[in-house]
């Protein structure tokens, strides 16, 4: 990939008032407005120009917030699906796949579609930039961040669940510009965030800024940039598991992108977002019409995270009630959010698996089995249009194929560490 790079050219703007202003650099807010708001990247190309397959993530880097590019990107490859397609009698079924497939052209190393976020928000930071980007993840997050910051010489420090350790395993070393810190056993995501947050408030780091980060967003978003350049048009359906809804947001923020476009229709896919049961905030708030999410009382929701199997969608204040978030996206765009529980995710992975050939992380698997319930009930009609976007897999072939090392902890905090602890370990660290 070459090193030469001319920065994309584009404004952010408020997505309340649609005031348009430069990014100082990592801007995440809009400037002095009150409401809370998503900003967005308006890019300066109206007509995507994709490269070809060499450059990664970054063919689409017409449509990616970057000054630069990282080594080592893999784009997200929709193929048209045959196997699960003549099982559920669907005829325009494809699949966006974000994982490790080599045979197909997918060499995501983490098998996560998280490497999106990661070589996009990588290719944001300026270079001269001195600080530490902090990150909270429930896994697969924090594995991509640690794998495209360490190849690329990026400071970064971690904040996980150490629950949630078994999730940062890796084919070779992480270099020490990682810093891995957890919250003891028996905490969750929110608790990380928690974290992340007075790490942030300390001199020298920087929040990546989750969903209010556009090189996030528009990282994702290169799934349906991957899936609407295979197949010429825009979708009817978009089917994919959240935690936070940021891809989902990103995914509906793409299809207003492509639309202005002007080469692949003007249709809204419906998004189709899915949780794992118990843990189902977003469907609460969306089934009681309420932008506002549903009262979830702390011991409760850490509770229901410990019974399902798709830890990473554990986020417990996801960009759902934020002006321009998933409330937002899911009310212009049309779709529902739909519910699988363990039994029912663990089946339909292992019939994708079976019908597709390869394994597929188990959000990824809520997706797939709320989008046979949805051909199953009618929902979905046999011709229409479908993406179904698989935000995970490989990990199992990835495994079987290289030998894996598991990145250790520099400390372990209390579930409600204080500040100035916070600040006591991390000048060690640092």
């Amino acid at each position: 990939m070459s090193k030469e790079f001319k920065p994309t050219e584009y404004k952010l703007q408020s997505v309340n008032t649609s005031k348009q202003f430069d990014d100082a650099g990592w801007t995440l807010d809009a400037p002095d407005e009150k409401e809370h708001t998503l900003i967005r990247a308006i890019y300066a190309k109206k007509q995507i120009e994709v490269k070809d397959e060499t450059h990664g993530i970054y063919r689409f880097a017409d449509w990616l917030p970057i000054h630069k590019t990282l080594e080592g990107s893999s784009a997200p490859v929709t193929y048209k699906s045959e196997g699960l397609a003549k099982h559920l009698g669907l005829s325009n079924l494809y699949i966006t796949f974000s994982g490790y497939w080599p045979e197909k052209g997918a060499n995501f190393v983490t098998g996560s579609f998280k490497e999106t976020e990661a070589f996009s928000v990588g290719g944001r930071l300026n270079s001269n930039e001195k600080k530490v980007l902090v990150v909270a993840s429930a896994g697969n997050t924090a594995r991509a961040f640690a794998r495209v910051c360490s190849d690329n010489d990026i400071p970064l420090l971690l904040c996980v669940p150490e629950d949630n350790l078994n999730a940062l395993w890796f084919g070779t070393a992480i270099k020490d510009c990682v810093k891995l810190v957890v919250t003891k056993s028996g905490s969750d995501y929110f608790d990380a965030i928690h974290l992340s947050n007075l790490a942030c408030q300390l001199d020298g780091f920087i929040p990546e800024g989750g969903a209010k980060n556009v090189a996030r967003r528009d990282g994702m978003a290169t799934t349906v940039l991957s899936a609407v350049h295979e197949i010429g048009k825009i979708p009817d359906y978009y089917f994919q598991a959240v935690g936070s809804g940021t891809g989902a947001i990103a995914a509906w923020e793409a299809n207003i992108r492509l639309i202005e476009d002007g080469r692949f229709g003007n249709n809204k896919m419906k998004l189709m977002v899915s949780q794992n049961e118990p843990f189902v905030p977003i469907h609460d708030a969306w089934k009681a019409d309420s932008r506002a999410m549903l009262p979830l009382e702390d011991n409760l929701a850490r509770n229901q995270v410990e019974e399902i199997i798709a830890k990473v969608l554990s986020n417990r204040k996801p960009p759902y009630p934020i002006i321009g978030g998933l409330y937002d996206a899911m009310k212009d765009a049309g779709g529902d959010v739909l519910l699988a529980n363990n039994d029912e995710l663990e089946v339909a992975g292992k019939l994708f698996e079976e019908l597709e050939g390869n394994d597929i992380h188990p959000a990824a698997a809520v997706a797939t089995s709320t989008l046979i319930k949805a051909v199953n009930d009618g929902t979905v009609k046999k011709d229409d249009l479908i993406m179904l976007n698989i935000t995970g897999g490989g990990e199992e072939k990835f495994k079987r194929e290289n030998d894996i090392i598991y990145l250790k902890p520099k400390h372990v905090f209390d579930i409600t560490p204080d500040v100035e602890t916070v600040k006591d370990i991390l000048d060690k660290l640092f």
